[in-house]
């Protein structure tokens, strides 16, 4: 009796985010844990929905120019934007820290790609603690 060798498992399908221009790409792994709405000064302001990742998982694509960073507080990370349609793309540390993660703005993937992700709502203006 001839022995099938083992299915394997298809891949996971990777997600891109995109800003509203497509100049930045922002390739991840795999559809996110969670999502964090976040209140602190930031986040309120650009209305961002942030999925995490380490460092090493997210490709990020985009030309010369193409992106703008802003950094604030501690300057330990910086924010991302398009340099031409002005989308939050995500945020970076700044310089390498081991183990370090990222956040991707998943409100730039395709309408539909985090359906059913739970999202958790943080009190980053305050307490630094999840409202739920």
């Amino acid at each position: 009796m001839r022995r099938s060798k083992p299915e394997k498992a298809a891949p996971m399908p990777k997600l891109l985010a995109t800003c509203h221009c497509g100049a930045v790409k922002v390739e991840v792994p795999r559809k996110p844990r969670r999502l964090t709405n976040c209140n602190c000064s930031i986040c309120r302001r650009t209305g961002a929905l942030w999925a995490y990742y380490a460092v090493d998982q997210v490709q990020v694509s985009a030309g010369p120019g193409a992106t703008q960073a802003y950094v604030w507080g501690d300057k330990q990370l910086e924010l991302v934007r398009c340099s031409s349609c002005g989308c939050v793309t995500h945020w970076q540390p700044i310089g390498p820290i081991p183990g370090c993660r990222m956040g991707v703005n998943a409100r730039n993937f395709e309408p539909g790609a985090v359906d059913g992700v739970r999202v958790r709502r943080l009190d980053g203006a305050l307490t630094w603690k999840f409202l739920d």
